[in-house]
């Protein structure tokens, strides 16, 4: 597709995937095999060879048996989709005990119009978690683990390992908590009918052991089951619901109005609008804490992530659909039963009023025929919604289907606390975190079901159910779902304020402030609901976070606190040297061949805008002297730094003093940084006098971007139409002169238009050549450009190839959305602009007339000089280089800025001369900057979490 002899290869998806290809991994070619002579340099040196390269290239198997195994695809597992797997999850989990049995009784304390507060303010803090939660799940893969893997990837192993251990543990016993939920129900009926097993406390336990011996049995049926049960608990949660909404609108019988219920009555409103506090011990915040554990459910689809079609879509879709959709219904329920029931009934068919009220009738039943007014001064009344926690069942139309969703709602929960617990437990297991837990985490089936942590959470359940009183332990446990939530919106922030390449959420609907407000507040709760419960689990997670520290376990997951940790480098450089590299935390890190800074402000300007308060930026700059005080004085001048602060750009100056330029430039690129603030970028101009200089002049300049290429680094070439360097003279910045360096504007000191960043991603470096783009745009300046993608392919496959490409870049999350196949890069180019790349390579060409033998061994002095056996063999390259140049005048001649792959050749088989021709020719006549870029063959993108 190249058109000519290379092993240049286009992007491919293979080439960022983690996942075998038939059988073996995709990468791309070395730098060392694009750019170096291998008969002259024999075996590549460890520098240049690729990590794990040598994984599944040329391998063969022995056993046959074991081809017929790697050929035969696994088995697929179950997964689910936004819908059955996150949205109806979330809101059996939310649709608990607390809406059926507290929320008539919450709305008869604190009244419709405080309740409404606390539902929405409830819904306010799960509603903003959502957001981080879906932020932090769509900026890469997720795999299971689900709140522990998000936390622990993006705080790292420390935070993720604490919390992941207490929410593991927390929904252990909240299966307990929704299981004996249950058997109250179940005993109270039992109790009702006259019937019982042993006593009230014993019957609770062996119901709670049943029942939890059958969801078990559900959980480890599979996935499929635990689904299928869920699907079925909501549609008797709707049959309720439905029960309900009718049973509101129909007339109310005698029996119902004995018991408070009279249809929707604007006086009932009014009246419960406002609360009815009973005692001092009753208020917002008693209410509050009451209802906020109802709202803890949010996460019970990420807790399945691994189960998922695609964790990125569903969590937020599902996450966010179920919060929306709970909390209307919990409204619509709060405001309902205040419209019909009153606060205070006995219950019994005789209290009618039989003559004129007299006047000393109490409440609100003497407006409809009812006198209550005797258990209301006795406090006695067993009905009305402040005394009857079933008032639910009194105002439905079928009383037993509120049973029938109160049931559906505790084994609902239950259920789904039973296989998140395991999920989550069975990931951390297999970070290795923590020691004598690694056991748990083996998985069986198609699925990895972790059957031995069902077993385990199935023993802590039973424990706790045996207890049959958990009153003092839940709030530790509501306390441990806010340290999630907390730390969750705390990982939104971090990673954001990071400001790292890697936080690319595909997710937009985040803000960092309202993730860190709501990490407080979550915390400030925590003490408002029980304040020793909320030091007990802080204490468990500073007890468990110190033990990973001391231990410091060999992960690496590429944390929004490694991120972190390089922008404190900037100020403490040796707290960084314990920091892994990843990719996702990579940074372009430019050496920048300034000369004084001042000389080149346009080189400056661009790149100082995408590494500003993000990466290294050093410029470096070579005094071409002997070394004396002179020479080093007017390279360690502090004018540079001084003129840099002055220009408000975020950069290191280094000055070298060496015998030539490339000498210098080798010295800086072997001796620049510090540490992991190493520069990986060489940042160049473009030699626009190179036919009028010395040819060796030109050799060293093409020499530099060798010697880049051999140390390992990415190379960047800027070219400007009107150039980069200053025509003032440079003796006014001498040490002598007291004229300091002028301040002048650029054209990358302005806010951009609304124009085009073209890039023409020819040939895949590792992802450099898409991720430059991608910072600029980042910044105001650019943040109006639209990114185009230009990609080579052939005319029968346009369609496929672009695709291909499109949904390589959207799974980069760059926001990148247009894409086009150039299908005649490879076409001739025309003929005056192949006579013009002559004509510009002629004075370099060898004269075949005078050349001897002894010329001809003397080829080797003179680099720069062009044989016709070389022109011939490069003639494609330099076809398509033309080509291309005709191409780029043809599609970008109104953007803001081209980026354009940059060609490599093998060191010392192309002549100097001939491929400095080849930049000319590419980047020539055209009005916009031109940026000629090459990584160094690894990746610096990837869309996988971890």
């Amino acid at each position: 597709m190249s058109g000519y002899d290379t092993l240049d290869a286009p992007p491919q998806y293979a080439f960022y995937s983690n996942t075998e290809v038939a059988g073996r991994r995709r990468f791309r070619p070395s730098l060392f095999q694009l750019h170096s002579n291998q008969e002259d340099d024999g075996c590549p040196p460890p520098l240049y060879e690729e990590p794990g390269a040598g994984e599944g290239q040329g391998a063969s198997t022995e056993n046959p048996e074991d081809e017929e195994k790697a050929a035969k695809p696994p088995a697929e597992p179950t997964r689910f989709g936004w819908v059955q797997g996150v949205t109806i999850r979330c809101m059996l989990n939310i649709w608990g005990v607390i809406l059926y049995l507290r929320l008539p009784w919450i709305t008869a304390q604190a009244g419709i119009g405080l309740t409404w507060v606390i539902i929405l303010l409830s819904s306010c803090i799960t509603g903003v978690t959502g957001l981080s939660v879906s932020a932090i799940a769509t900026n890469g893969k997720v795999k299971g683990g689900g709140t522990y893997f998000l936390i622990s990837r993006s705080l790292g192993p420390e935070l993720g390992g604490s919390i992941g251990l207490i929410f593991a543990f927390a929904n252990a016993v909240a299966v307990a908590m929704h299981t004996v939920g249950f058997a109250e129900t179940v005993q109270e009926l039992m109790h009702e009918h006259g019937s019982g097993i042993v006593d009230p406390t014993n019957d609770i336990r062996i119901i709670g052991v049943i029942t939890v011996t059958c969801l078990l049995a559900i959980s480890m049926a599979g996935m499929e089951w635990e689904s299928k049960a869920q699907v079925l608990f909501f549609m008797v949660i709707m049959v309720s619901f439905a029960s309900y909404f009718v049973g509101t609108v129909m007339p109310a019988t005698p029996e119902k109005q004995a018991k408070g219920f009279y249809s929707y009555r604007a006086d009932i409103f009014a009246e419960n609008f406002v609360p009815s506090w009973p005692g001092s011990k009753e208020n917002f915040f008693g209410m509050f804490s009451i209802f906020f554990p109802s709202a803890t459910g949010i996460l019970a689809g990420a807790n399945i992530s691994g189960d998922l079609k695609d964790p990125t879509v569903a969590i937020p879709k599902g996450t966010l659909f179920a919060i929306f959709w709970t909390t209307i219904s919990y409204l619509l329920i709060s405001a309902t039963i205040g419209a019909c029931v009153v606060r205070d009934a006995s219950g019994y068919i005789n209290d009618t009023i039989s003559g004129p009220d007299n006047g000393d009738c109490l409440g609100m039943g003497c407006h409809y025929g009812w006198n209550f007014s005797e258990c209301i001064s006795n406090k006695t009344c067993a009905y009305g919604i402040s005394n009857f926690y079933q008032s639910m069942s009194v105002v439905s139309a079928f009383g037993p289907l509120i049973t029938a969703g109160i049931f559906g709602a505790t084994l609902s929960s239950a259920l789904a606390c039973l296989v998140s617990a395991p999920k989550v437990f069975q990931c951390l297991c297999k970070d290795n975190l923590y020691p004598l837990i690694g056991f748990f985490g083996k998985g069986y089936g198609k699925n990895d079901e972790p059957y031995r942590a069902y077993l385990l959470a199935y023993i802590i359940a039973v424990c706790f159910i045996l207890i049959a009183e958990l009153n003092a332990i839940a709030p530790i446990i509501s306390n441990f779902f806010l340290c999630s939530y907390a730390l969750i919106n705390f990982s939104c922030f971090h990673a954001s304020i990071t400001n790292s390449p890697g936080w690319r959420p595909s997710f937009r609907y985040f803000n960092k402030w309202a993730s860190l407000l709501c990490a407080v507040v979550s915390v400030v709760i925590m003490f408002l609901l029980t304040w020793w419960a909320a030091l007990i689990a802080i204490g468990v997670v500073i007890l468990l976070l110190g033990y990973v520290m001391y231990k410091r376990p060999s992960v690496n997951w590429g944390s929004s606190v490694q991120a972190g940790s390089y922008n404190m480098a900037l100020s403490h450089c040796v707290g960084l040297n314990q920091v892994d590299e990843h990719i996702k935390n990579y940074r372009p890190q430019c050496l920048v061949l300034t000369g004084p800074p001042a000389a080149r402000p346009a080189l400056v300007d661009f790149v100082g805008t995408f590494t500003k308060n993000q990466s290294l930026m050093m410029c470096g700059n070579v005094v071409t002297e002997s070394p004396s005080p002179n020479a080093v004085d007017s390279a360690c001048n502090d004018d540079h730094t001084a003129w840099l602060n002055q220009r408000r750009i975020k950069s290191f100056y280094h000055g070298v003093v060496a015998d030539d330029l490339r000498s210098g430039v080798q010295m800086l690129l072997q001796g620049a940084g510090l540490g992991r603030m190493r520069p990986n970028i060489l940042m160049m101009g473009f030699k626009k006098n190179w036919r009028k200089c010395r040819a060796s002049c030109m050799d060293s300049y093409i020499g530099i971007l060798h010697d880049a290429f051999d140390l390992h680094y990415g190379v960047c070439v800027l070219r400007m139409k009107d150039g980069l360097v200053m025509s003032w003279q440079m003796q006014a910045h001498s040490p002598e002169a007291s004229v300091r360096p002028p301040q002048v504007p650029t054209v990358f000191q302005k806010k951009q238009e609304k124009k085009t960043i073209d890039v023409y991603w020819l040939s895949d470096d590792g992802g450099l050549t898409l991720l430059i783009p991608y910072l600029l745009t980042r910044k105001k300046r650019w943040a109006k450009c639209k990114v185009r993608v230009f990609v080579r392919g052939d005319v029968e496959n346009m369609e496929e190839r672009k695709n291909e490409v499109m949904s390589l870049i959207s799974k980069f999350r760059l926001g990148f959305h247009e894409v086009q196949v150039l299908p005649d890069i490879d076409d001739k180019p025309q003929p005056e602009h192949v006579k013009r790349f002559e004509d510009l390579i002629a004075p370099y060409r060898v004269n075949p007339i005078n050349k001897s033998e002894d010329s001809e061994a003397g080829l080797k002095d003179y680099p720069w000089e062009v044989s016709n056996e070389e022109m011939e063999s490069h003639k494609a390259k330099s076809h398509r280089q033309i080509q291309l140049n005709e191409v780029l005048r043809d599609n970008s001649r109104d953007a803001a800025l081209i980026v354009v792959t940059l060609p490599v050749v093998k060191r010392g088989v192309c002549p100097s001369a001939l491929y400095m021709a080849w930049l000319e020719t590419l980047s020539r006549d055209l009005r916009p900057p031109v940026l000629l870029i090459r990584g160094n063959q690894q990746n610096v993108l990837t869309f996988y979490c971890q």
